[in-house]
């Protein structure tokens, strides 16, 4: 026997030996490695994590849709394009009030946009319309952010917003209140922010003897009347947010025909009898208001921080921000606080991409900067992220500086429903101003509207 068939042998033996010695359950003394095999297999490689979600390199034009008076969304867009040039954007413009009519057709249609703007989601996201958002949650870890930028995007198995699936994301999270033109409010005797509404009342008042106009406002149905936000702050003042929030989300059983809300709109009325608001109020639309406080009409204005970019532009210096006063010194301070709300359409062809630029938006730093610098929001995203810088004198100081004094956050009551507003709230303000509806009647003609689209 030549020396390579003995060691042939020996190797079978000794592998034998081995697969009997496990059979019976025993341990070999030695481990012997098996023969190669002829062709070896290439080398298995470790494996690589999923890409995130982006935009890719092919050209992409992304649809879509947003509304119309704020350029900070088409300056991200350009700005995006700016670092990801394969990505170009068709952008169409609606007024708030049309997209609460207008975005069904948009969302269904056979060209549906990537991004837009949502005037509410309960009833598009139950119809099937949109996108959810959670898998893009758990990939880029939006599950981690502080809580209140995510739940009122949410919807729970009931459709109830506040927890569950995420429907939409916000490209800044926005805070209202009253912004003042300081030349005029020191000629009314204010040295500082009212600290109860009767403080508050008193300079109206005093605006009106001096022959201003104590509130520059709008209530045009073409940008929905602006008479919510002081309502919904009078609201916050004389009651606690929880019930308000819970209107707004659908709860079972919710109402916003309470007695603290009937105290809240009786002033507003009250307001207007005295002629606080400007006479024309229901033809002004927003950016008109927006421009003849920006030129001096008008002592006060309710309004968002969004619109700080256009109010330091208009009367650099001479703006200033509070938050609407509780009702009784020592109070808590209560506003409106929620994300400027996007969403993607169930069938959007780059629902990818448009995800990507939700989440660039709130983690790049320039896009953050614009953000800031645009609209005057915090850009929000996770915690830890660059704070942008404001320019010294901008009225962004004063409205991030309000931040952290609110005790209770709102969303809009105009969200409750897909058309609240439109077919709620700015009708019936509007015949208030026209004498032909009282604080009691308001409530509940907006209560029979909202019950009767929920029933829909």
């Amino acid at each position: 026997m030549n020396k390579k068939v003995a060691l042939y042998w020996l190797i079978s033996l000794l592998i034998l030996a081995s697969m009997l010695l496990s059979a019976c359950g025993g341990t070999p003394a030695t481990t012997v490695a098996p023969v190669a095999p002829v062709t070896e297999a290439p080398a298995t490689e470790a494996p690589q994590e999923a890409a995130l979600p982006n935009c890719g390199t092919d050209p992409i034009l992304m649809n879509v849709v947003f509304e119309t008076g704020w350029d900070m969304p088409t300056q991200l867009t350009e700005e995006f394009t700016k670092q990801f040039p394969n990505v170009t954007w068709n952008i169409s413009m609606e007024q708030f009030a049309n997209l609460i009519t207008t975005t069904p057709m948009l969302l269904s249609s056979d060209n549906p946009p990537d991004l837009i703007r949502l005037p509410t989601m309960v009833s598009f996201a139950q119809d099937g319309l949109l996108k959810s958002l959670d898998e893009y949650a758990q990939a880029f870890g939006w599950n981690d952010w502080p809580v209140p930028q995510l739940n009122q995007n949410r919807l729970d198995e009931n459709w109830v917003r506040g927890s569950g699936t995420l429907y939409a994301m916000g490209l800044n999270y926005s805070m209202t209140g009253v912004f003042y033109n300081k030349k005029l409010a020191a000629q009314i005797g204010m040295t500082e922010p009212p600290k109860t509404v009767a403080e508050f009342e008193a300079l109206l008042a005093a605006a009106k003897a001096a022959g201003l106009q104590p509130i520059m406002e709008w209530g045009s149905a073409k940008s929905g009347m602006g008479l919510a936000f002081p309502l919904q702050n009078l609201m916050a003042a004389y009651g606690p947010v929880e019930p308000i929030n819970d209107w707004i989300f659908q709860k079972v059983g919710a109402t916003i025909d309470t007695p603290s809300n009937l105290i809240a709109a009786q002033h507003l009325q009250d307001w207007i009898e005295k002629g606080y608001f400007p006479p024309d109020i229901n033809a002004i639309e927003y950016t008109d208001a927006a421009n003849r406080f920006g030129n001096g009409e008008g002592v006060f204005t309710f309004n968002g921080d969004w619109q700080n970019g256009g109010y330091d532009a208009a009367m650099s210096g001479n703006v200033g921000f509070f938050l609407f006063p509780p009702a009784e010194a020592g109070g808590g301070y209560a506003a409106m606080s929620a994300p400027l709300t996007y969403g993607i359409a169930a069938k959007a062809k780059h629902a990818d991409c448009a995800a990507f630029f939700f989440n660039w938006a709130a983690t790049n730093e320039t896009a953050r900067q614009i953000n800031v610098d645009g609209m005057g929001s915090n850009p929000g995203g996770p915690v830890g992220a660059s704070v942008p810088t404001v320019a010294a004198g901008s009225v962004t100081i004063d409205t991030l500086a309000a931040g952290p004094l609110l005790s209770g956050a709102m969303d809009f009551i105009a969200n409750a429903t897909s058309s609240i507003f439109a077919q709620g709230w700015t009708p019936e303000l509007q015949k208030m101003v026209g004498g032909q509806q009282d604080a009691a009647g308001l409530l509940k003609a907006v209560q029979a509207e909202y019950l009767r689209e929920l029933s829909q």
